[in-house]
């Protein structure tokens, strides 16, 4: 994903998470910044904690979100 993601398409990552965690898969869930959007890192995490209220019914965070690099990624695991 990309900090600046579309509703949309944010809607159909979701499914895709939901999908995985239903059938028992773990979900890395990485959010990568390009040039400029380094410097809103705060927009990332704000997004990456949405997705987990968005889940937090058939899921647990495993790794809570931190930054990597250019990355800031979290693992959810199936409830």
């Amino acid at each position: 994903m990309r900090p600046n993601i579309d509703i949309h398409d944010y809607t159909v990552k979701m499914k895709a998470i939901a999908r995985f965690l239903s059938s028992g898969d773990k979900v890395r869930v990485t959010l990568r910044f390009r040039g400029r959007e380094m410097a809103h890192q705060d927009l990332g995490l704000k997004l990456l904690e949405q997705a987990k209220q968005d889940v937090l019914a058939i899921a647990k965070v495993e790794a809570e979100p931190k930054l990597e690099g250019r990355q800031m990624m979290m693992i959810l695991v199936p409830r």
